[in-house]
């Protein structure tokens, strides 16, 4: 009977959690009256154009992680799938029984998120781990890893775990001052070599670097439309590292752009586009020089290079 009972109330956390992502994808954005809405200046243009395109057809499109060398892994409704870099190839296909919410990889390891477990993939597309479930009410939303630790952001309970490479609890931030602020489900993580980490902190619309306790070392960030800025109520949604800094990706006014390491705005990657304002496109990036972007929308990956590189 209580084995019956936790598998109902599991069942019903995923359901209050795809209704409260249909919800928050489809609300409708304050001040922001068009599709395809643009407050950047006039003569500030878009620096990087859509190259390709590859439209997802199992299933809806979610996250996206690239490495070094090449790969493109995504990630969706019920499956986790490796293409080439040129997107017309798909070295392998994996289906998974819950939708995943997040992908990185480092090395020769993929690293998949679902809403309350993290898997574990190796190159060939072979599941050799997992991790999991973690604390209740969990809402994983972002996964990232180095040699030694993997870190994940829990917006269920607005807290950064950080595991080691067997799933044990090293450290969690977030449950002491200064607490994270999330008015919605979007929450990255991205792990630095030394256990370090940054984060969004998005209801104070900005990113963080903390400590592996959850110590702010440094942050960056303010609400706004500049292009500088972060607009809405709950941005950057998404991030990703690159060399040099970062590429950011907003909801509401749904524009993707490049910041340096201290936070200052270098260039806007998409801004005069059609997306959907209120769902905003995973973003990630190896080497800074070719983005891809996942929209969960269309469940098309974006490609974008600089226009003039």
């Amino acid at each position: 009977m209580n084995k019956k009972i936790a598998s109902y109330a599991s069942i019903l956390i995923i359901l209050v959690f795809i209704g409260y992502m249909v919800y928050d994808s489809v609300k409708p954005v304050k001040d922001i009256p068009e599709r395809n809405a643009s407050y950047t200046p006039a003569d500030l243009k878009d620096a990087w154009e859509i190259t390709k395109e590859f439209q997802v057809k199992d299933g809806g499109l979610k996250a996206v992680a690239v490495s070094t060398v090449g790969e493109v892994f995504i990630g969706g409704s019920s499956f986790i799938e490796c293409l080439g870099a040129d997107l017309d190839n798909s070295a392998w296909k994996l289906n998974t029984e819950t939708p995943v919410s997040a992908l990185a990889v480092f090395n020769d390891t993929l690293y998949a998120s679902t809403m309350d477990q993290v898997l574990v993939i190796d190159r060939t597309g072979k599941m050799i781990n997992e991790f999991g479930p973690f604390e209740k009410g969990c809402i994983i939303t972002s996964i990232s890893s180095n040699a030694a630790r993997i870190a994940f952001a829990d917006a269920g309970n607005r807290l950064v775990y950080i595991i080691d490479k067997g799933g044990e609890v090293k450290t969690i931030a977030g449950n002491d001052d200064p607490r994270f602020i999330l008015p919605s489900a979007y929450f990255d993580v991205s792990l630095k070599q030394d256990n370090s980490f940054f984060v969004a902190n998005t209801g104070h619309r900005r990113i963080e670097s903390r400590n592996a306790g959850g110590s702010v070392i440094s942050q960056f960030g303010s609400a706004g439309l500049a292009p500088e800025n972060f607009c809405g109520c709950c941005n950057p949604a998404h991030f990703a590292v690159i060399p040099g800094g970062f590429v950011t990706a907003e909801k509401g006014l749904n524009r993707i752009k490049i910041l340096n390491e201290k936070g200052e705005f270098v260039e806007l990657v998409s801004s005069r586009n059609k997306f959907a304002p209120a769902v905003p496109l995973d973003v990630a990036s190896a080497d800074g020089k070719t983005i891809y972007a996942a929209n969960p929308d269309d469940s098309k990956l974006y490609v974008f290079k600089r226009i003039n590189p």
